[in-house]
Protein backbone atom coordinates (compact mmCIF):
# COMPACT_ATOMS: atom_id res chain seq x y z
CA UNK A 1 0.00 0.00 0.00
CA UNK A 2 1.40 3.60 -0.70
CA UNK A 3 3.86 2.12 -3.15
CA UNK A 4 5.21 -1.15 -0.99
CA UNK A 5 4.98 -3.11 -4.49
CA UNK A 6 3.42 -6.18 -4.58
CA UNK A 7 6.89 -8.20 -4.12
CA UNK A 8 5.74 -7.26 -0.43
CA UNK A 9 2.75 -9.27 -0.87
CA UNK A 10 4.58 -12.04 -2.52
CA UNK A 11 6.67 -12.58 0.14
CA UNK A 12 4.84 -13.16 3.37
CA UNK A 13 2.60 -15.48 0.76
CA UNK A 14 5.56 -17.51 0.03
CA UNK A 15 8.73 -16.93 1.76
CA UNK A 16 7.51 -16.64 5.78
CA UNK A 17 9.00 -19.48 7.33
CA UNK A 18 5.77 -19.32 10.14
CA UNK A 19 2.02 -18.81 10.54
CA UNK A 20 0.71 -16.84 12.53
CA UNK A 21 -3.09 -16.89 12.62
CA UNK A 22 -3.11 -15.57 16.54
CA UNK A 23 -5.75 -16.77 18.49
CA UNK A 24 -5.31 -13.30 20.74
CA UNK A 25 -4.31 -10.13 19.01
CA UNK A 26 -0.52 -9.24 19.92
CA UNK A 27 -2.53 -5.93 20.51
CA UNK A 28 -4.68 -6.95 23.15
CA UNK A 29 -2.40 -9.19 24.41
CA UNK A 30 0.39 -6.91 25.01
CA UNK A 31 -1.71 -3.35 25.77
CA UNK A 32 -0.89 -1.66 28.72
CA UNK A 33 -2.39 1.81 29.08
CA UNK A 34 -2.54 4.61 27.40
CA UNK A 35 -2.26 7.45 29.04
CA UNK A 36 1.85 7.24 29.50
CA UNK A 37 3.14 10.78 29.90
CA UNK A 38 5.65 12.10 27.61
CA UNK A 39 5.48 8.49 25.69
CA UNK A 40 4.63 5.43 24.90
CA UNK A 41 4.16 2.43 27.32
CA UNK A 42 6.92 0.16 27.67
CA UNK A 43 6.81 -3.09 28.84
CA UNK A 44 9.42 -3.58 31.74
CA UNK A 45 11.99 -6.04 29.76
CA UNK A 46 12.34 -2.48 27.20
CA UNK A 47 12.76 -0.04 30.00
CA UNK A 48 16.73 0.37 29.77
CA UNK A 49 18.37 2.80 31.54
CA UNK A 50 21.65 1.63 30.36
CA UNK A 51 20.79 3.28 26.97
CA UNK A 52 20.71 6.67 28.03
CA UNK A 53 23.74 7.53 26.91
CA UNK A 54 24.40 5.89 23.67
CA UNK A 55 25.05 8.29 20.90
CA UNK A 56 22.27 8.17 18.02
CA UNK A 57 22.86 9.44 14.04
CA UNK A 58 22.26 13.11 13.51
CA UNK A 59 19.20 11.88 11.21
CA UNK A 60 17.32 10.06 14.50
CA UNK A 61 18.34 12.93 17.02
CA UNK A 62 16.59 15.42 14.07
CA UNK A 63 13.91 12.48 14.46
CA UNK A 64 13.32 12.65 18.00
CA UNK A 65 13.24 16.18 17.89
CA UNK A 66 10.41 16.79 15.31
CA UNK A 67 8.61 13.84 17.49
CA UNK A 68 8.84 16.07 20.91
CA UNK A 69 7.95 19.31 19.61
CA UNK A 70 5.40 18.38 17.02
CA UNK A 71 3.52 15.57 19.47
CA UNK A 72 5.44 15.59 23.27
CA UNK A 73 6.83 12.51 23.21
CA UNK A 74 9.21 12.46 26.18
CA UNK A 75 13.19 12.97 24.40
CA UNK A 76 14.98 9.88 26.63
CA UNK A 77 12.35 7.55 26.48
CA UNK A 78 12.21 8.04 22.48
CA UNK A 79 16.10 8.22 22.43
CA UNK A 80 16.00 4.44 24.72
CA UNK A 81 13.81 2.96 22.10
CA UNK A 82 15.82 4.23 18.82
CA UNK A 83 19.07 2.84 21.05
CA UNK A 84 17.46 -0.53 21.30
CA UNK A 85 15.71 -1.09 17.49
CA UNK A 86 17.50 -3.19 15.45
CA UNK A 87 19.06 -2.53 11.92
CA UNK A 88 17.91 -5.28 9.61
CA UNK A 89 20.21 -5.77 6.63
CA UNK A 90 18.05 -8.27 5.44
CA UNK A 91 14.79 -6.09 5.25
CA UNK A 92 17.82 -3.36 2.98
CA UNK A 93 18.38 -5.96 0.72
CA UNK A 94 14.44 -7.35 0.52
CA UNK A 95 13.85 -3.97 -0.44
CA UNK A 96 16.27 -3.33 -3.44
CA UNK A 97 15.07 -6.67 -4.63
CA UNK A 98 11.17 -5.29 -4.98
CA UNK A 99 12.51 -1.98 -6.57
CA UNK A 100 10.07 -0.98 -9.88
CA UNK A 101 11.79 -2.77 -12.64
CA UNK A 102 11.25 -1.89 -16.77
CA UNK A 103 9.69 -4.63 -19.13
CA UNK A 104 10.13 -3.71 -22.61
CA UNK A 105 8.79 -7.35 -23.56
CA UNK A 106 6.16 -7.79 -25.93
CA UNK A 107 5.75 -11.13 -26.27
CA UNK A 108 3.55 -13.29 -24.60
CA UNK A 109 4.70 -15.75 -21.99
CA UNK A 110 1.73 -16.40 -19.19
CA UNK A 111 3.22 -13.56 -16.80
CA UNK A 112 -0.55 -13.03 -15.38
CA UNK A 113 -1.27 -16.96 -15.28
CA UNK A 114 1.30 -17.50 -13.33
CA UNK A 115 0.67 -14.78 -11.07
CA UNK A 116 -3.14 -15.39 -10.64
CA UNK A 117 -1.97 -19.48 -10.32
CA UNK A 118 -0.45 -18.42 -6.59
CA UNK A 119 -3.69 -17.17 -5.55
CA UNK A 120 -6.34 -18.74 -6.89
CA UNK A 121 -6.13 -22.45 -5.68
CA UNK A 122 -8.71 -25.31 -4.57
CA UNK A 123 -6.92 -25.23 -1.20
CA UNK A 124 -6.89 -20.99 -0.93
CA UNK A 125 -10.56 -20.95 -2.15
CA UNK A 126 -11.65 -23.48 0.42
CA UNK A 127 -9.70 -21.28 3.63
CA UNK A 128 -11.73 -18.05 1.63
CA UNK A 129 -14.91 -19.81 2.10
CA UNK A 130 -13.88 -20.42 5.51
CA UNK A 131 -13.14 -17.07 6.52
CA UNK A 132 -16.32 -15.50 4.49
CA UNK A 133 -18.83 -18.25 6.41
CA UNK A 134 -17.05 -17.23 9.78
CA UNK A 135 -17.55 -13.55 9.55
CA UNK A 136 -20.40 -13.46 6.92
CA UNK A 137 -22.47 -10.88 9.84
CA UNK A 138 -19.25 -8.54 9.79
CA UNK A 139 -18.73 -8.71 5.88
CA UNK A 140 -22.62 -7.71 5.73
CA UNK A 141 -22.66 -5.07 7.79
CA UNK A 142 -18.71 -3.60 6.36
CA UNK A 143 -20.81 -3.53 3.02
CA UNK A 144 -24.05 -1.90 4.54
CA UNK A 145 -22.31 0.96 6.30
CA UNK A 146 -19.41 1.27 3.43
CA UNK A 147 -20.64 -0.28 0.28
CA UNK A 148 -17.63 -2.53 -0.47
CA UNK A 149 -18.89 -6.05 -1.01
CA UNK A 150 -17.14 -9.01 0.58
CA UNK A 151 -15.88 -10.04 -2.24
CA UNK A 152 -13.69 -7.49 -2.51
CA UNK A 153 -12.78 -7.15 1.34
CA UNK A 154 -12.44 -11.38 1.27
CA UNK A 155 -9.67 -10.88 -1.62
CA UNK A 156 -7.49 -8.55 -0.09
CA UNK A 157 -7.18 -10.29 3.21
CA UNK A 158 -6.33 -13.54 1.30
CA UNK A 159 -3.81 -11.68 -0.87
CA UNK A 160 -2.41 -10.06 1.75
CA UNK A 161 -2.13 -12.64 4.39
CA UNK A 162 -4.00 -15.78 3.91
CA UNK A 163 -6.96 -14.66 5.65
CA UNK A 164 -4.62 -14.19 8.68
CA UNK A 165 -2.03 -17.34 8.16
CA UNK A 166 0.90 -15.05 7.55
CA UNK A 167 0.76 -11.30 8.99
CA UNK A 168 4.84 -11.64 9.24
CA UNK A 169 7.03 -12.24 12.21
CA UNK A 170 9.41 -8.85 11.81
CA UNK A 171 9.37 -6.30 14.70
CA UNK A 172 7.80 -3.09 12.93
CA UNK A 173 10.08 -1.29 15.16
CA UNK A 174 13.21 -2.78 13.69
CA UNK A 175 11.56 -2.62 10.18
CA UNK A 176 10.40 0.80 9.76
CA UNK A 177 13.97 2.40 12.06
CA UNK A 178 16.29 -0.13 9.42
CA UNK A 179 13.71 1.75 6.47
CA UNK A 180 14.06 5.12 7.89
CA UNK A 181 17.64 5.63 8.90
CA UNK A 182 19.73 3.25 6.68
CA UNK A 183 17.57 3.40 3.29
CA UNK A 184 17.95 6.68 1.74
CA UNK A 185 16.34 5.50 -1.41
CA UNK A 186 12.81 6.14 0.29
CA UNK A 187 14.06 7.19 4.29
CA UNK A 188 11.23 10.23 4.14
CA UNK A 189 8.32 7.70 3.36
CA UNK A 190 9.54 5.56 5.71
CA UNK A 191 10.42 8.09 8.42
CA UNK A 192 7.02 9.16 8.60
CA UNK A 193 5.32 5.56 8.61
CA UNK A 194 8.39 5.41 11.87
CA UNK A 195 6.26 8.66 13.24
CA UNK A 196 2.48 7.58 12.89
CA UNK A 197 3.83 3.75 14.19
CA UNK A 198 4.93 5.31 17.59
CA UNK A 199 1.84 7.41 17.93
CA UNK A 200 -0.46 4.69 17.06
CA UNK A 201 1.30 2.75 19.89
CA UNK A 202 1.07 5.75 22.25
CA UNK A 203 -2.78 5.62 21.53
CA UNK A 204 -3.38 2.56 21.84
CA UNK A 205 -1.49 2.01 25.02
CA UNK A 206 0.77 -0.80 23.06
CA UNK A 207 4.55 -1.28 23.59
CA UNK A 208 6.32 -0.58 19.92
CA UNK A 209 8.97 -3.42 20.42
CA UNK A 210 5.73 -5.92 20.85
CA UNK A 211 4.15 -5.57 17.60
CA UNK A 212 5.07 -7.93 14.48
CA UNK A 213 4.52 -7.21 10.55
CA UNK A 214 5.81 -7.55 7.38
CA UNK A 215 9.62 -6.50 6.56
CA UNK A 216 8.46 -3.13 5.51
CA UNK A 217 5.75 -2.30 8.47
CA UNK A 218 2.99 -3.26 7.38
CA UNK A 219 0.30 -5.00 9.85
CA UNK A 220 -2.47 -7.24 10.89
CA UNK A 221 -4.92 -9.14 8.58
CA UNK A 222 -4.71 -6.44 6.09
CA UNK A 223 -1.33 -5.39 6.14
CA UNK A 224 -1.65 -1.81 7.13
CA UNK A 225 0.95 0.72 7.01
CA UNK A 226 0.60 2.77 10.07
CA UNK A 227 0.07 6.01 8.17
CA UNK A 228 -3.38 3.86 6.85
CA UNK A 229 -3.71 2.62 10.33
CA UNK A 230 -4.38 6.31 11.73
CA UNK A 231 -6.39 7.94 8.55
CA UNK A 232 -8.81 4.74 8.05
CA UNK A 233 -8.73 2.14 10.78
CA UNK A 234 -11.64 1.65 12.62
CA UNK A 235 -12.90 0.07 15.70
CA UNK A 236 -15.51 -2.35 14.06
CA UNK A 237 -16.10 -4.81 16.84
CA UNK A 238 -16.65 -1.56 18.97
CA UNK A 239 -14.27 -2.49 22.11
CA UNK A 240 -13.03 0.33 22.67
CA UNK A 241 -9.81 -0.15 20.54
CA UNK A 242 -8.66 -0.41 16.95
CA UNK A 243 -7.01 -3.48 16.77
CA UNK A 244 -5.74 -4.76 12.65
CA UNK A 245 -4.77 -8.09 14.26
CA UNK A 246 -8.47 -8.39 14.90
CA UNK A 247 -10.44 -10.08 11.95
CA UNK A 248 -13.46 -7.83 12.78
CA UNK A 249 -11.50 -4.46 13.14
CA UNK A 250 -9.79 -5.40 10.12
CA UNK A 251 -13.01 -5.85 7.84
CA UNK A 252 -14.30 -2.65 8.81
CA UNK A 253 -11.03 -0.92 8.08
CA UNK A 254 -10.67 -2.52 4.94
CA UNK A 255 -14.32 -1.31 3.91
CA UNK A 256 -13.52 2.53 5.25
CA UNK A 257 -10.30 2.53 3.23
CA UNK A 258 -12.16 1.60 0.01
CA UNK A 259 -14.62 4.11 0.62
CA UNK A 260 -12.39 6.76 1.40
CA UNK A 261 -10.76 6.34 -1.63
CA UNK A 262 -13.36 6.27 -4.05
CA UNK A 263 -15.30 2.79 -4.02
CA UNK A 264 -18.53 3.19 -6.07
CA UNK A 265 -21.55 0.77 -4.33
CA UNK A 266 -22.90 -1.43 -6.81
CA UNK A 267 -20.51 -0.90 -9.50
CA UNK A 268 -18.38 -2.84 -11.77
CA UNK A 269 -14.78 -3.19 -11.73
CA UNK A 270 -13.65 -4.18 -14.98
CA UNK A 271 -15.16 -5.40 -17.83
CA UNK A 272 -13.59 -7.67 -20.49
CA UNK A 273 -12.90 -6.17 -24.01
CA UNK A 274 -12.90 -8.28 -27.52
CA UNK A 275 -9.95 -7.53 -29.73
CA UNK A 276 -6.51 -6.37 -29.73
CA UNK A 277 -4.28 -3.44 -29.02
CA UNK A 278 -0.85 -3.78 -29.17
CA UNK A 279 0.06 -0.55 -29.71
CA UNK A 280 -1.79 0.88 -26.99
CA UNK A 281 0.01 1.84 -23.52
CA UNK A 282 -1.61 0.04 -20.82
CA UNK A 283 -2.37 -0.29 -17.02
CA UNK A 284 -4.44 1.20 -14.17
CA UNK A 285 -2.66 4.59 -14.82
CA UNK A 286 -4.07 4.66 -18.03
CA UNK A 287 -6.99 6.77 -19.42
CA UNK A 288 -8.48 6.39 -22.46
CA UNK A 289 -12.10 7.60 -24.53
CA UNK A 290 -14.16 4.72 -25.33
CA UNK A 291 -14.18 6.01 -28.98
CA UNK A 292 -10.40 6.18 -29.34
CA UNK A 293 -10.26 2.40 -28.09
CA UNK A 294 -13.01 1.25 -30.55
CA UNK A 295 -10.60 3.12 -33.22
CA UNK A 296 -7.74 0.60 -31.67
CA UNK A 297 -9.82 -2.34 -32.18
CA UNK A 298 -11.85 -2.78 -28.86
CA UNK A 299 -15.45 -3.29 -28.15
CA UNK A 300 -16.23 -3.72 -24.45
CA UNK A 301 -18.29 -7.33 -23.71
CA UNK A 302 -20.27 -5.76 -21.76
CA UNK A 303 -21.85 -2.69 -20.18
CA UNK A 304 -19.59 -0.21 -18.79
CA UNK A 305 -22.40 1.47 -17.19
CA UNK A 306 -21.97 4.97 -19.00
CA UNK A 307 -18.58 5.38 -18.28
CA UNK A 308 -17.10 7.07 -21.13
CA UNK A 309 -13.06 7.09 -20.00
CA UNK A 310 -11.29 3.94 -19.12
CA UNK A 311 -8.23 2.72 -18.10
CA UNK A 312 -6.93 -0.01 -20.65
CA UNK A 313 -6.12 -3.41 -18.71
CA UNK A 314 -3.33 -5.90 -20.91
CA UNK A 315 -2.74 -9.43 -19.38
CA UNK A 316 -0.39 -11.84 -20.44
CA UNK A 317 -2.11 -15.02 -20.67
CA UNK A 318 0.40 -17.06 -22.49
CA UNK A 319 -0.79 -17.15 -26.21
CA UNK A 320 -2.16 -13.47 -26.62
CA UNK A 321 -2.97 -10.42 -24.78
CA UNK A 322 -6.63 -10.44 -22.84
CA UNK A 323 -7.77 -6.48 -23.03
CA UNK A 324 -9.97 -5.12 -20.14
CA UNK A 325 -12.03 -1.79 -19.36
CA UNK A 326 -10.35 -0.68 -15.97
CA UNK A 327 -13.66 1.39 -14.71
CA UNK A 328 -13.01 3.59 -11.62
CA UNK A 329 -13.49 0.81 -8.97
CA UNK A 330 -10.50 -0.71 -10.19
CA UNK A 331 -8.39 2.44 -9.80
CA UNK A 332 -9.54 2.22 -5.81
CA UNK A 333 -8.01 -1.07 -5.31
CA UNK A 334 -4.78 0.11 -7.08
CA UNK A 335 -4.88 2.57 -4.20
CA UNK A 336 -3.99 -0.19 -1.99
CA UNK A 337 -0.77 -1.39 -3.79
CA UNK A 338 -0.15 0.34 -7.00
CA UNK A 339 -0.15 -2.89 -9.64
CA UNK A 340 -2.89 -3.84 -11.94
CA UNK A 341 -1.64 -8.20 -11.34
CA UNK A 342 -2.64 -7.70 -7.92
CA UNK A 343 -5.48 -5.27 -8.66
CA UNK A 344 -7.04 -8.11 -10.70
CA UNK A 345 -5.73 -10.92 -8.29
CA UNK A 346 -8.06 -9.04 -5.68
CA UNK A 347 -11.09 -9.13 -7.50
CA UNK A 348 -11.03 -12.67 -9.21
CA UNK A 349 -10.15 -14.47 -5.89
CA UNK A 350 -12.96 -12.57 -4.40
CA UNK A 351 -15.13 -13.55 -6.86
CA UNK A 352 -13.89 -17.03 -7.11
CA UNK A 353 -14.04 -17.60 -3.27
CA UNK A 354 -18.06 -16.36 -3.54
CA UNK A 355 -18.50 -18.47 -6.38
CA UNK A 356 -17.09 -21.34 -4.56
CA UNK A 357 -19.58 -20.96 -1.48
Amino acid sequence: MQRILLFISMMLMLTSCSSNNYSTSPMQEHRGHSNVEGGVYLEQEHIQPETDNIPLSTDKEQFIDKMVSKHGFERQQLHNILAQANKLDWVINLMDKQAPKSSTSNVPNGAWIRYRNKFITPSNLSKGVDFWNQYEKELQRAYNEYGVPPEIIVGIIGVETGWGRVMGNTKIIDALSTLAFYYPRRAQYFTNELEDFLIMCRDEGVDPFDLSGSFAGAMGYGQFMPSAFRRHAVDFNQDGHVDLWDPIDAIGSVANYFKAHGWQRGKKVAVMAHGQALALETGFHTKYSIEKLAKAGLKPKSSLEGHNQVSLLRLDVGDRYQYWYGLPNFYVITRYNHSSHYAMAIWQLGRAVKAAR
